[in-house]
């Protein structure tokens, strides 16, 4: 009798385990679609408007559409488009795991100064012509790159020093934005006109120069970075208990650690090097992925690929619909919308 009922309970929960992750499943695949269908939007909003239809049609048969669409759908607007997502997607996985890294919901790239960073190693460029590493094509996002990674590896070795706590790594990540927007403001103050437009420009945040290559160098990292993260799934997800419950199961926590700063780094320096400044996404993104979908890596670390992509494309398709004919700086838009929104999810989680 008593087997019997072991074997009921084992069969009732590993059925309910089926049906969690089966529900998670088709949270992520909602994620999808409605990512596909804010970039459709996308690609048809802008100066000149077209019907949804149309550029479907101009995806997937682009012979059977007039040339003139086909070349703003492909040319114009794709690249942009897929910047959005591609960013969105690096920002918001490097948020994620800098959160559980780190066991503080408030990190992102943004909140830790390394968005700060990297717009302060853009603006040497950019401002004097001081490059890091030689580079004249490549200066602005090579030293906005490098200025980022530094800055990670600065936060790591702090937290892997004695006594800093959660709160620790709050304050000094605070402590680095303001020494970097002060250090842009110095810069800022003995620019050149010239130069101060094209500063004041790049800290806003724009995805209007995307470029193919771009594109592709983003995807590039998200799609080496993402299986990197996702090896390690198990142990990350084991990391949200404690470092010492983590290291009972056998995982090298300082290990882990390094190499998934090293990863979420990577992540959050290169797609802030292309399109300059854009904050909320690093932080919203991950925050969405938890309420969507639990603490889970194997179902969170999507979920907030997904999140991220999809807040930034729908975030694109604001910033060309506020003003016609106008596209506003896309980065003074995740501010606006998105302090409001996330003091909403915060309010909402609250009631639950």
């Amino acid at each position: 009798m008593t087997l019997l009922v072991g074997n009921a309970e084992k069969t009732t929960g590993r059925g309910q385990y089926r049906a969690l992750a089966l529900r998670r499943l088709l949270i992520l695949a909602g994620l999808g679609g409605a990512l596909f269908l804010s970039v459709a939007i996308d690609l048809a909003v802008g100066p000149a408007r077209y019907a949804l239809t149309d550029v479907l049609r101009a995806i997937f048969v682009p012979e059977s559409v007039d040339n003139q669409l086909r070349v703003v759908v492909w040319e114009i607007r794709m690249p942009i488009a897929l910047m959005a997502v591609t960013v969105g997607a690096a920002l918001s996985a490097s948020g994620a795991q800098m959160q559980t890294i780190l066991a503080n919901p408030l990190a992102s790239p943004f909140t830790l100064g390394i968005s700060a960073a990297a717009g302060f190693g853009a603006a040497l460029a950019l401002a004097v012509g001081v490059a890091i590493i030689p580079a004249a094509e490549y200066i602005v996002p090579i030293n906005a790159f490098l200025m980022a990674m530094l800055t990670a590896l600065f936060i790591h070795g702090v937290s892997r020093m004695r006594g800093v706590t959660v709160e620790t790594i709050v304050l000094l990540g605070i402590a680095l934005v303001f020494t970097f927007n002060a250090l842009m403001a110095l810069l800022q103050y003995l620019a050149s006109e010239q130069a101060l437009g094209a500063i004041i420009f790049w800290t806003m945040g724009s995805l209007t120069k995307a470029t193919w290559g771009k594109v592709f160098l983003t995807a590039a990292v998200v799609a080496v970075a993402l299986p990197l993260l996702a090896r390690h799934a198990w142990a990350l997800t084991a990391l949200r208990l404690g470092d010492d419950k983590a290291a009972s199961f056998g995982i090298n926590v300082h290990h882990l650690r390094l190499k998934t700063m090293m990863i979420v780094s990577l992540l959050a320096a290169i797609p802030v090097s292309f399109v300059g400044t854009i904050g909320f996404i690093g932080l919203v993104g991950p925050h969405i992925a938890r309420m969507l979908v639990g603490e889970d890596q194997r179902f969170f670390l999507p979920a907030s690929v997904l999140s991220g992509a999809l807040l930034l494309s729908a975030t694109s398709v604001v910033s060309k619909s506020i003003i016609p004919g106008a596209v506003l700086p896309i980065g003074v838009i995740t501010a606006l919308v998105g302090v409001p929104f996330f003091f909403s999810l915060i309010f909402a989680n609250r009631k639950r």
